[in-house]
C-alpha cells in the first residue's frame, strides 16, 4: 500500500486505547475538521499524529513511547487497510474539482439522506418525504469567485478524482484481474430532460467497445435490459437492467467468458412482472393531470420522472404515488436523481448484482480479481458498498458536488468518465506489448 500524505478533512476521534488524555473532559467522539499525518499506517492506527487546536481539545500520542493505538476513524469509518485505495495529498486530490457553479441539479453541501423511503412499510409523511425529494434536487448555486470552498476542499481529499489518482489506481491493480461494471444513466450519457432521449455518444460507444476487449465489461442500470441494450448496441457486454433484477450474457463470444456466463440469463423477480405492469398502467392514469411527470416501465422497476414537474407540484406527484403504492405492500419506493422507483420488495440490488456476474465470470473466491464500478446514482451506493465490504477493487462516483458515499474515487461527467476508460485501455494495451517484448 502506498504511503499516506497528510490528509485534512472531517473525522471522528475517540478515547485512546492505551491511556493518553483527550479533551475536554475526555469526550466519547466529537467530529472535527483535523490534520493527519499517517506515513505508512492506515487511518484505523495512524503511525504518527497531530493536533486539532479548535475549542482547546487536543489528541495526539502520549508524552512518552512514540505513537500508540488509537480508536481513530474517519467520520464514515472508511479505512484503508484492506483496500486498493490510495489517499491523494491536497494538489492532486483538487486538481480535477470542479469549479463552484458546476453542479447540475445540486447545491454544494454533502447531502447526507441515503436512505431508502419506503413509503408503504415505513409509513413515511408526504412532507417528509417531499423534504427528501429537495434534498436530493437542490437548487443550484454558483460563486463569483470561481474557487473551490472549503468543503469541497475536504471532499476533494477523501475522494480523489480518478483521474489525478490514475497512476496509482493502475498500480494497485497490476498483477489482478480487472473486471468493469458501469451505470448507464449520467456515467455513459449525460442526464437529460428526456429519459428516452438519453444517447450515449459514437465516441464512448467506441471507447466502451474498446474497454470490452480489455476487460469483461457490464452495464448495471436501474433502465429496462431491452432499453439500454437499444441505447448502448454493443453485444460483447454484459447487461444487468432494472437495478440488476434483469441480467443476461453477451450475445457475442467473449475470451473473458468462463463456463455457462455467456449463456446466463437471470431474473430473481419475474413473478412480479405482472404486478409491475398493472401498477404501471395505474401510476400513468393518476399522474397524467400533472404536467411534466413521466412514468417509464422498466420491467422490474417503475420509474416516476419529476425533473420536468414544477417543484410547487411535487407534493402531489408524492401523493399520487403513494395512494398507488398503499395497494401493493410487496413493492417499495427508492428514490434516485429526481426520480421515483418503485421496485419489488425482494432483497436484491445493483450490489447483488455485482457479485452475481463476479461468480457467473468464475471470480466469486478470486482474491486477485479488481472489479472497478463507475456510476452516479445513489442506488450505485448498493454496489460501492460490496466492494469496500469485500476489500477489493474500488467504487467511482461521477459527480460534480460534494455527496455522502461509499465510493474510493470521483469522475466529474461522463467525459471524464470517457478519459478515465480511455486511459484504462491505453494502458492495458502498453502492458501487453511491452509483455510481448520480453
Amino acid at each position: 500500500m502506498s504511503q499516506l500524505k497528510t490528509v485534512t478533512g472531517l473525522y471522528t476521534w475517540q478515547k485512546p486505547k492505551n491511556g493518553g488524555a483527550i479533551r475536554p473532559k475526555d469526550v466519547g467522539h466529537v467530529e472535527k475538521t483535523i490534520t493527519v499525518t499517517a506515513a505508512g499506517g492506515s487511518y484505523g492506527v495512524p503511525a504518527h499524529h497531530g493536533n486539532d487546536d479548535g475549542d482547546g481539545a487536543w489528541w495526539g500520542p502520549q508524552s512518552s513511547g512514540g505513537p500508540h493505538s488509537w480508536d481513530f476513524r474517519r467520520k464514515k469509518e472508511v479505512t484503508m487497510t484492506n483496500q486498493n485505495v490510495v489517499v491523494a495529498d491536497e494538489q492532486q486530490a483538487t486538481m480535477k474539482m470542479a469549479a463552484p457553479g458546476g453542479c447540475e441539479g445540486g447545491s454544494r453541501s454533502i447531502s447526507t439522506n441515503m436512505k431508502k423511503v419506503d413509503m408503504i412499510n415505513g409509513g413515511a409523511k408526504i412532507n417528509s418525504w417531499v423534504d427528501s425529494m429537495r434534498a436530493s434536487s437542490p437548487t443550484r448555486t454558483s460563486s463569483m469567485s470561481g474557487s473551490l470552498t472549503e468543503e469541497e476542499k475536504s471532499w476533494a481529499l477523501q475522494y480523489p478524482s480518478a483521474l489525478a489518482m490514475f497512476d496509482k489506481i493502475v498500480e494497485a491493480s497490476k498483477g489482478k484481474k480487472i473486471v468493469m461494471f458501469l451505470d448507464y444513466d449520467g456515467t455513459l450519457s449525460p442526464i437529460v430532460k428526456n429519459p428516452d432521449r438519453a444517447f450515449m455518444s459514437d465516441a464512448m460507444r467506441s471507447t466502451v467497445k474498446s474497454l470490452a476487449q480489455c476487460f469483461p465489461t457490464a452495464i448495471v442500470s436501474g433502465r429496462c435490459r431491452d432499453k439500454v441494450y437499444n441505447f448502448v448496441q454493443l453485444a460483447e457486454l454484459y447487461y444487468a437492467g432494472s437495478h440488476g433484477m434483469d441480467i443476461k450474457g453477451p450475445e457475442k463470444g467473449s475470451k473473458y467468458i468462463k463456463g455457462d456466463a455467456k449463456g446466463i440469463l437471470f431474473q430473481p423477480a419475474a413473478k412480479y412482472l405482472p404486478m409491475m405492469d398493472e401498477v404501471y398502467k395505474t401510476l400513468v392514469y393518476k399522474t397524467k393531470s400533472t404536467r411534466g411527470a413521466m412514468v417509464e416501465h422498466n420491467k422490474f422497476c417503475l420509474s416516476v420522472h419529476y425533473r420536468c414537474v414544477d417543484e410547487k407540484n411535487w407534493d402531489l406527484v408524492a401523493q399520487q404515488v403513494k395512494s398507488v403504492l398503499k395497494e401493493y405492500p410487496k413493492l417499495k419506493l427508492t428514490q434516485g436523481r429526481k426520480v421515483l422507483e418503485i421496485r419489488p420488495t425482494i432483497k436484491w440490488d445493483k450490489g447483488k448484482a455485482l457479485e452475481f456476474l463476479l461468480k457467473a465470470l468464475g471470480y466469486a473466491n478470486c482474491r486477485d480479481v479488481f472489479p472497478v464500478y463507475i456510476g452516479d446514482d445513489r442506488t450505485d451506493e448498493d454496489a460501492f458498498k460490496i466492494l469496500k465490504a469485500r476489500g477489493q477493487g474500488f467504487g467511482i462516483l461521477v459527480s460534480k458536488c460534494p455527496k455522502d458515499t461509499s465510493a474510493s474515487y470521483s469522475l466529474q461527467e461522463p467525459t471524464e468518465v470517457m478519459t478515465f476508460l480511455q486511459k484504462l485501455v491505453d494502458w492495458k494495451l502498453q502492458s501487453v506489448r511491452g509483455q510481448a517484448m520480453l
